[in-house]
């Protein structure tokens, strides 16, 4: 397939020709590839938009320091995540459109991931002091310790939960759930700031995930499946045909996740707690960026897994819907940036703004490896999958390890453009082949 099929002008001409055509934009909102994609960056923007809030409060009432040691805490608790998630939550989206047993499944890909979260979340806890010494304070208190390990739990199933609406073509739920989460968790830093400083921001995103969770699980999930009831289940008859797909989707799941989870600890460690406040504020705004390609991917996911003859067709749809969308952002978030940054504090727009501007460019490679990830995961190629987030993420973690000390945070996003920029040559040479 030849990106020169699809040129920026042609692009936007067609665009505008379905804006202005009432019948071509009914039909393009009831196409499952765009409603879906839509649903999943509604919910990327209504999650960031508050999340914003949420950090602008938090800057007002909890120093630097305490802000780069939560946002640590949060993306080990993040990491720990992903790794017990095993890679069921790719396979869900796959497997589950086609099961003859579908809360069978989903419970057993609960259960399981669950379990694997308590223990490695309580196998972190007692390691601490050797991956990350500076949050050894998380291990000697054991309300922050029992709290660490429930959060981790939470994270899992939600994740999972997540891709049990996308699986069902139901990523309207994905919306309800993250919206119910991201509201509630506004006020609880300012109750919280008296009783644990830096443990009261971590507190605030746990609870309020238990309660959109607890909503999602007995409330969303039996309109998605009828049947449904949330009972542990293991049964590995059903998640047998999973293992080869899931363990290939596990790699690339770890290392898609690396840098965003890694990164922030390694500023914490190697720079101190206020570099990492800035940096994490930094990427959480361009990840909205980066939210646009990664929502358009899991819809062409998710649409491939039940259409796959028609890839091609969504593939160049998906392209299309990805940079017309994507090149304005950027522009804007380039442009303003600065003043988004100021409502964090005037330390955060004076280290963090360069940071911004560099992770913004990422995201116009970085829409390329996204949308060959989908493209990847439909037809079954997990080496190369792999193989492309492996060199992401090992080469932006190596080069920001080895520049950070000289540079600082600047240093990071330029490690993460190199990388992202390699992988897009990749895929135009592949012409992202289907």
């Amino acid at each position: 397939m030849r990106l020169s099929a699809f040129p920026p002008f042609k692009v936007i001409a067609e665009a505008i020709d379905i804006i202005t055509s009432r019948e071509k934009l009914k039909q393009t909102a009831t196409t499952p590839l765009y409603s879906n994609a839509f649903y999943l960056m509604l919910n990327t923007g209504v999650t960031s938009f508050l999340g914003f809030f949420f950090w602008m409060i938090v800057a007002r009432f909890y120093t630097e320091a305490e802000v780069g040691f939560s946002s640590a805490i949060i993306s080990a608790i993040s990491l720990l995540a992903v790794i017990s998630l095993a890679g069921l939550n790719v396979s869900l989206v796959r497997f589950l459109p086609h099961s003859d047993k579908p809360p069978e499944l989903i419970n057993s890909c609960y259960t399981l991931s669950g379990l694997i979260s308590l223990v490695i979340a309580g196998i972190c806890v007692a390691g601490v002091g050797f991956w990350s010494p500076v949050l050894v304070f998380v291990k000697q208190n054991a309300v922050f310790t029992a709290a660490f390990v429930v959060f981790a739990l939470l994270w899992t199933l939600s994740s999972l939960v997540d891709s049990t609406f996308v699986a069902g073509r139901r990523a309207g739920f994905v919306l309800s759930k993250n919206t119910i989460y991201s509201v509630l968790k506004l006020p609880l830093p300012i109750l919280f700031v008296p009783f644990f400083h830096t443990f009261g921001i971590v507190a605030s995103w746990g609870i309020a995930l238990a309660v959109a969770l607890a909503v999602s699980i007995f409330l969303f999930l039996p309109k998605v499946q009828g049947s449904y009831k949330p009972v542990p289940t293991l049964r590995f008859s059903l998640l047998k045909d999973m293992w080869r797909y899931s363990g290939g989707n596990y790699l690339a799941n770890l290392f898609m996740a690396c840098p965003a989870y890694i990164l922030p600890l390694m500023v914490v460690n190697i720079l101190s707690a206020e570099q990492n406040a800035y940096f994490y504020i930094g990427w959480m705004m361009a990840g909205l960026l980066f939210a646009i390609p990664g929502a358009i991917s899991t819809s062409l996911f998710a649409e491939g897994s039940h259409f796959e003859d028609k890839l091609k067709e969504n593939v160049t749809r998906s392209l299309k819907f990805t940079y017309l969308l994507l090149v304005p952002a950027v522009i804007v978030l380039v442009l303003v940036g600065k003043w988004l940054l100021l409502a964090f504090g005037q330390s955060y727009s004076l280290n963090a703004l360069h940071l911004l501007w560099v992770m913004s460019l990422s995201s116009l490679p970085l829409a390329l490896s996204y949308i060959y990830t989908g493209i990847l995961l439909v037809t079954g190629r997990i080496k190369e999958l792999i193989a492309i987030w492996g060199f992401i993420a090992l080469g932006t973690l190596l080069a920001s390890y080895l520049v950070m000390p000289v540079t600082g945070i600047i240093g990071i996003g330029y490690a993460w453009l190199g990388a992202q920029t390699i992988v897009a040559i990749y895929v135009l040479a592949r012409r992202l082949s289907v």
